[in-house]
């Protein structure tokens, strides 16, 4: 197996920016070359000569990483994304990291050797270690359904909150007060679960955190948590999934002990996917502009790339609850 960026740079014990500036021929501290010349002859690892001649001059593409492209929503996005790039003239090269660290900052190593113009950073981006040093080195940046308060970089995204708040208060509005959460890792999931909590609290309802859970994004794992939410002694009346994918765990879980939706339990989703209309019965969800969201991130890009703006600007947009027939009035008091 051939090394790569990310090898160089844990044994020369830097940062990836660093091995890429010296491949690069940019100025970087002496020793810190040194290491990283030692580090690339021990591992006999050899720099794209592409990226080399390229170095420096515009490229016309757009580099955008995304956590899973296995999620309808996801792929959706990069739909958009792809569609309206090419209108402004532009290339898009699509890496999926899986949520994991190192393969982010693997990506965005390989891309930068590639001289792309900017990045777009869709979903939960867990390495802000890298994203900080692009932000430094004022490489055009734009956070897409994400951002980071402690961060000056161009964001897109929807409101969260508002949409986990709405999701709550229409499962109380038909009556349940046990309502259990599956969520993932992600920013947007706490956003999410914060409004879900606010929901509760104004209409006078307790709060039981055993009520919610985190699945490792994984529908075999989701599966499993909203089987445990379900055998509990007192199992939750509705259940809302922070995705539409992980909602369709709940649905499998339901069915697999012979639970009735939305009769013995209501499900609701987020996010709108085309999973939401096919599931039987339709799915409850939550709604993102995503054609908006998707055009104003890379418009924001274009305009940082060909220096029409410097100002960082943060857009929120509003959901919209979609209700279908998977949540339905409580009829049991369990």
């Amino acid at each position: 197996m051939k090394p790569t960026i990310y090898d160089v740079a844990r044994e020369a014990g830097v940062s990836i920016a660093t091995v890429s500036k010296v491949i690069n021929n940019q100025q970087v501290g002496k020793k810190s070359k040194e290491k990283v010349l030692k580090a690339m002859k021990e591992l006999n690892y050899k720099p794209s000569i592409l990226a080399s001649a390229l170095t420096g001059k515009p490229t016309s593409t757009i580099g955008f990483l995304l956590p899973d492209l296995a999620n309808p929503f996801v792929a959706e996005v990069a739909r958009r994304v792809e569609d309206r790039a090419h209108e402004r003239g532009y290339n898009l090269v699509i890496c999926s990291t899986d949520f994991n660290p190192e393969k982010e900052a693997l990506y965005i190593s390989l891309l930068r050797q590639k001289s792309v113009d900017g990045f777009i950073l869709a979903g939960s981006f867990k390495n802000v270690e890298v994203l900080r040093e692009l932000l430094e080195e004022h490489i055009p940046v734009v956070l897409l359904t994400e951002f980071y308060p402690s961060l000056s970089v161009n964001s897109v995204k929807v409101d969260d909150f508002i949409g986990g708040y709405e999701v709550a208060s229409h499962l109380i509005s038909l009556g349940h007060q046990k309502i259990a959460v599956i969520a993932e890792e992600a920013n947007s999931s706490r956003e999410r679960i914060r409004g879900y909590k606010q929901a509760l609290r104004d209409h006078g309802l307790d709060m039981d955190d055993e009520m919610i859970v985190t699945s490792d994004s994984s529908t075999e794992d989701a599966e499993r948590l909203a089987g445990e939410l379900l055998d509990r002694s007192d199992p939750p009346t509705a259940i809302f999934a922070c995705n539409d994918l992980l909602a369709i765990s709940v649905f499998l879980a339901a069915r697999e002990r012979k639970l009735s939706i939305p009769d013995d339990l209501s499900v609701a989703g987020y996010d709108n996917t085309l999973l939401s209309r096919s599931t039987d019965p339709p799915l409850t969800t939550v709604a993102q502009p995503i054609q908006e969201m998707c055009s104003q991130a890379v418009d924001f890009l274009i305009e940082e790339i060909e220096g029409k703006s410097k100002i960082k600007q943060r857009i929120v947009m509003s959901p919209q609850l979609m209700i279908r027939k998977s949540t339905g009035v409580c009829r049991l008091e369990k």
